[in-house]
């Protein structure tokens, strides 16, 4: 069966909802727009879904206005009249001051304060108090060297630039499970219709149109997993069932991170990943080829 790519996903915020595209902009942090934005505590650390599910419950679009530039529209589910609407380029300068925060293991991640509208809005609609911030073309946070061959950056993601899952992985998922779930639960990047189950982490080259891709780390999950996208509430799948069958490495593997391979069309050159061209894009339909 001939395999292609069936879904792209961005997540223009850090573990707020994603948006399903029909193309994408590949440049050096990953998929343009993908985890620009974050948000973090008081006292530095990046927010996300681990100890905070309502987030799940905030939406984000995208609103592109040609000469009037592109914004970023975000609401809260149960809220969709109190919206807010940011630059999805971030801040109109990022001369400003810079914030360190913290994602995992990284500390001191210099990050531009976007603006204190948001920080009001989305701590009233979290009901915690927390800022946004937006990671300027100057912040260079490299991927794990022990994967990365080429010195690559990435935004706000959690260590890799793009996360691809093959649907016939999730589809034997779900044959086990009682309840089956939807893609979206696992945050791809990358959707690869066509494949075998899991063949994704056993590829040494993804080729999508003339963009090459070679493996990161698998990608091991968390309780995050088992939070319904749709209600931001807990459950103990689809972890769980996963533990039965997909522990590797210790840790309960589903999904690959990938990395692009340079020259990557229409940012030739640019390691900080913010000047864009014509090409590097990517599209649902496109024919994938892999390198086992």
């Amino acid at each position: 069966m001939k395999m292609l790519v069936s879904t792209l996903f961005i997540y223009p915020i850090k573990s707020l909802s994603g948006i399903s595209v029909t193309a994408a902009q590949i440049d050096g942090r990953g998929l343009r727009y993908d985890r620009r934005f974050m948000l973090f505590t008081p006292d530095g650390q990046a927010m996300t879904q681990h100890k905070h599910p309502q987030m799940a419950l905030v939406e984000v679009s995208i609103n592109e206005q040609g000469e009037r530039g592109n914004w970023l529209n975000v609401w809260h589910r149960h809220r969709p009249d109190a919206a807010l609407t940011i630059p999805l380029d971030g801040p109109t300068t990022c001369e400003g001051p810079r914030i360190p925060v913290t994602i995992w293991e990284d500390r001191d991640v210099l990050a531009v304060p976007v603006s204190q509208e948001a920080d009001q809005w989305f701590s009233s609609v979290l009901n915690e108090p927390c800022q946004l911030v937006f990671m300027p073309p100057t912040t260079h946070r490299l991927v794990d060297p022990a994967y990365a061959q080429h010195e690559e950056c990435i935004g706000f993601t959690d260590g890799y630039p793009y996360l691809v899952i093959g649907q016939a992985s999730l589809d034997d998922l779900n044959q086990r499970l009682a309840h089956p779930i939807e893609m979206r639960r696992f945050r791809p990047n990358i959707v690869v219709k066509g494949s075998e189950p899991y063949a994704e982490n056993d590829w040494t080259e993804l080729r999508i149109g003339d963009q090459v891709f070679y493996p990161g780390a698998p990608c091991g999950r968390c309780m995050l997993i088992n939070i319904d996208p749709i209600t931001g509430q807990h459950n103990h799948e689809p972890l769980k069932t996963l533990a039965t069958y997909r522990h590797q490495h210790g840790m309960v593997v589903f999904g690959q991170y990938v990395l692009a391979k340079p020259p990557i069309k229409g940012n030739l050159g640019s390691v900080a990943g913010d000047s864009l061209g014509e090409d590097g894009i990517i599209q649902v339909g496109q024919s994938v080829t892999t390198v086992v």
